[in-house]
């Protein structure tokens, strides 16, 4: 009987599994894939997460890994013909995703988590105590966070979707080498999507590592290749770029009402809510949720709380501390997607205004 099963060995789910065996918990983290893995992900980690990162990786073997390779210091958001700037005034950094998902795995391991990779989860049932079913067994705990991802098949067939507009979304991603760049990050909006750039590190030669991350809708494009013409700046940049990984997508994204608990289950990262990719919010909404799902089980792993307390205690802190990030991303995503009449004259009225562009990089902090 483990006091704790968390399901999904990403940032949320490494983060919680962390967390919870700090506390003194008996922790099994399962983990479907193997690592390390590339992930369609912007890389982009905020200044507010940072110092929750490196509490949950340091003195781990790959604390290295988890160090920022590149400091992002201001964003960039190309909209039609304008160019709407802005500085992160807490600056952010960029860390490999293979990096991060390593370094916080071995940190669990670290902390005295059972984590077992290839332990794709079934079913999960309650009867007065949790059983979680795997393709080899079944394993038995006081309590279970579900950190499966976005369409994970214990949480997306019970919760509704609101798939905007009927569209087919997909996410795509490599990393490339340019000549040296600037320390931002760069966003190319388009008709049907918009892809992101930035920075990564910069190697001895003088050039520089960066990830393109796009959200496209199907009817659109597939690939990167076909993604880059979608944007005469974004094309024009892309034709000096050398790709150096493998391309890795995924889909479908969903969007709908983020939801912090299910049939009894804590949900932490995009189990519980999917956020728009380019306010650059999604590993610290997954390392805060997971870090706060687990923090709110304290008192009942030691016996001076009921699940349902903790439940209520998570809920509450989910909806107050970060529920308002995807309420901004969905509204700025709605005014990005307006008819070209709209948007074109909006966007050079944001260009000519600095101080709104500043405002709306704050608000989806």
């Amino acid at each position: 009987m483990y006091d704790l099963i968390v399901i999904g060995g990403g940032p949320a789910g490494s983060a919680a599994a962390i967390t919870a065996a700090r506390l003194g918990a008996r922790v099994l983290l399962l983990e479907r894939g193997k690592y390390p893995r590339h992930k369609v992900c912007g890389e982009f980690v905020s200044a507010e997460s940072l110092g929750i990162l490196r509490s949950l990786v340091e003195g781990t073997p790959l604390f290295e890994c988890a160090r920022p390779t590149k400091e992002i210091t201001q964003g960039r958001l190309y909209v039609d013909g304008s160019v709407l700037q802005a500085p992160i005034d807490r600056p952010g950094a960029s860390i490999a995703r293979i990096d991060l998902d390593a370094a916080l795995w071995n940190a669990a391991l670290a902390a005295g988590v059972d984590a077992r990779e290839q332990q794709a989860v079934q079913a999960v049932t309650e009867n007065g105590s949790f059983v979680v079913t795997t393709a080899t067994g079944r394993f038995d705990a006081r309590t279970v966070i579900n950190a499966s991802g976005r369409w994970s098949n214990l949480s997306t067939a019970k919760l509704q979707e609101t798939n905007e507009a009927g569209a087919k979304w997909l996410g795509l991603k490599a990393h490339f080498v340019e000549p040296a760049t600037s320390d931002s990050v760069d966003l190319y909006f388009f008709k049907g999507g918009y892809c992101g750039v930035q920075p990564l590190v910069d190697s001895d030669k003088g050039e520089t590592r960066i990830n393109a991350c796009a959200m496209v809708r199907s009817d659109i494009a597939s690939s990167l290749a076909q993604v880059f013409p979608l944007h005469p700046a974004l094309q024009e940049r892309s034709r000096h770029w050398r790709q150096i990984t493998e391309l890795v997508a995924t889909s479908p994204l969903i969007f709908r009402k983020p939801n912090p608990e299910l049939d009894g289950v804590l949900l932490a990262g995009d189990a519980a809510g999917f956020v728009d990719p380019f306010v650059g919010d999604g590993i610290s909404l997954a390392l805060r949720s997971g870090v706060m799902a687990a923090s709110s089980l304290q008192a009942f792993f030691a016996g001076k709380a009921s699940l349902e307390h903790a439940r209520e205690q998570y809920r509450s802190e989910y909806a107050r501390e970060l529920m308002h990030v995807f309420r901004t991303s969905s509204r700025i995503r709605k005014l990005f997607s307006l008819p070209a009449a709209l948007r074109i004259p909006l966007a050079h009225f944001f260009e000519r205004a600095p101080a709104l562009t500043r405002y709306l990089v704050r608000k989806t902090r």
